[in-house]
């Protein structure tokens, strides 16, 4: 008799795939969805349809932006205890001058991160990319007691070479120099090895933030990132705003090959908002090792050193994955809904969720003049093509749209707001900043403030083409149809 065991078998193998197929896309439909955005939910459940296994792989490794119970337990603890030691730095009200979405905001700020806004700061706008690596390390020169240092991407080249050796030679004299750097975010860029090797024969204690080591079991979902920026030198001045600790050019061959350069916006900031630039360190700080340091309240800034701005209002404005809500998302908006006469926003990667593209395009319908900077070449493909989709939407609603020339990145991240607010920081405005990575923006008040703001606006624009409509619609189907694919993917988070 012929054997039939083997196409028996065969069947039965069919018909579990077949099963699993269906169920996997049953499931989906009841699991995907619970907790996300709708375009989220939509993004994932259409990898899951169309390749089930593929999409099922891909859910497991990116599916949850959590960064593990163990995890999240530590970090809601840690920021309890940061919340008890920040006590002492007493939040203010804007005074009556201030228009409501801004007290509005402030209040909002208060609750969703327990950090102050506080009166009296002086600011310094760097937007010399060697020149505000030159004022940290001056700033590190003068070091007396601390030193804290986070950056998202932290390298070792011609130009921050001063600044580490100078946090050495403080390590040497006796200060206390604590630095932060993504795992994942500087080991990929050159001369990882050689940081390393020169930290650890330094005396500064440093720890990689958010690491990858399954063998020691430390694995979470691999893209997550702590992409803060942020320097603090004795409580008495502290930098922020979006550039990492590397070279103009990434230490990449093929940038310098191309002329491309980063270009930046950062702050130097004195008085008591230092402080809690301090406590976002120490949250930090606490996760990566268990260790809570102490903050204490800031100083008054004194008379302005040269080239400060004084009479800044300043909060500060921790976002990211162990919090309960998206809290620069929602920082965000609600300034964008209160503007009334003029926007300017600059992010590299804008890709907006639905109510951060309702907040701009409703500005704009409403009369407000709105305007977009961005890059004119995207270092980033995917994210690039995610950012083209939104284009025309943007231009129909009355958004003018101004694009830094190539080869440059404008990589600079902020926002004004009619003539009362500004926010910089390191966050962009897309998805993956709102939430997946550790973000951390300023918010200041203050009419010097948002004066010398728009001047670095008057600076892009004059530098920039503006995009038409008439203009994007001239693109080709299959530009059309790349940006629209990407629109999708960037929506997996």
């Amino acid at each position: 008799m012929p054997d039939t065991s083997f196409p028996v078998l065969a069947a039965i193998a069919g018909a579990a795939v077949v099963l699993l197929d269906v169920g996997i896309r049953v499931a989906a439909l009841g699991i995907i969805p619970a907790g996300r955005k709708p375009s989220t939910g939509v993004a994932w459940l259409l990898l899951v349809l169309l390749a089930p296994i593929v999409g099922l792989v891909a859910f497991g490794l990116f599916g949850s932006p959590r960064l593990g119970r163990k995890r999240e337990a530590e970090l809601r603890r840690i920021n309890a205890t940061i919340a008890e030691r920040t006590a002492p730095l007493h939040t203010r009200e804007p005074d009556a001058s201030a228009p409501p979405y801004v007290v509005s905001a402030v209040r909002l700020n208060h609750r969703l991160a327990s950090l102050p806004f506080s009166p009296d700061n002086n600011v310094t706008m760097i937007e010399d990319y060697a020149g505000s690596i030159e004022a940290m390390t001056e700033a590190v020169g003068r070091a007396e007691r601390y030193v804290l240092v986070e950056f998202y991407i932290t390298a070792l080249d011609d130009l921050t070479r001063p600044l580490l050796d100078a946090l050495a030679a403080a390590a040497d004299r006796g200060v206390t120099v604590r630095l932060l750097l993504d795992h994942l975010g500087s080991r990929g860029i050159p001369g990882w090895p050689d940081l390393r090797r020169r930290l650890d024969a330094s005396g500064i204690e440093w720890h990689p933030m958010l690491p990858i080591a399954p063998l020691r079991g430390k694995f979470r979902r691999p893209d997550l990132r702590n992409h803060r920026k942020l320097l603090v030198v004795d409580g008495l001045v502290g930098f922020t705003g979006s550039q990492n600790l590397t070279e103009p050019g990434y230490n990449k061959p093929k940038n310098h090959e191309l002329g491309r350069e980063w270009v930046e916006l950062m702050v130097r900031l004195r008085g008591p908002v230092v402080a809690s630039l301090e406590a976002v360190f120490a949250s930090d700080w606490a996760l990566e090792t268990g260790e809570v340091i102490g903050v204490v309240p800031s100083p008054e800034a004194g008379p302005a050193e040269p080239g400060e701005l004084t009479g800044a209002s300043c909060q500060v404005v921790p976002s990211g994955p162990g919090y309960s809500a998206e809290n620069n998302l929602l920082l965000f908006t609600t300034l964008i809904y209160g503007a009334t006469r003029r926007l300017s926003l600059t992010s590299p990667y804008f890709v907006p969720d639905e109510s951060l593209l309702y907040a701009v395009t409703t500005a704009a319908r409403r009369g407000v003049e709105v305007e977009l900077f961005v890059s004119e070449l995207s270092d980033q493909f995917m994210v690039g093509h995610a950012q083209n989709s939104y284009y025309k939407a943007l231009l129909e609603a009355g958004v003018r749209i101004h694009r830094y020339p190539a080869p440059y990145i404008l990589h600079s991240k902020h926002f004004s707001v009619d003539d009362d607010v500004v926010v910089i920081g390191s966050s962009n405005m897309d998805l993956r900043s709102f939430a997946l990575n550790f973000e951390v923006s300023l918010m200041m008040t203050g009419d010097e403030v948002v004066a010398a703001m728009r001047r670095v606006e008057d600076r892009y624009r004059e530098l920039s083409h503006e995009l038409t409509l008439e203009e994007w619609s001239q693109r080709g189907p299959g530009k059309r149809y790349v940006d629209t694919v990407m629109r999708l993917t960037a929506a997996l988070q």
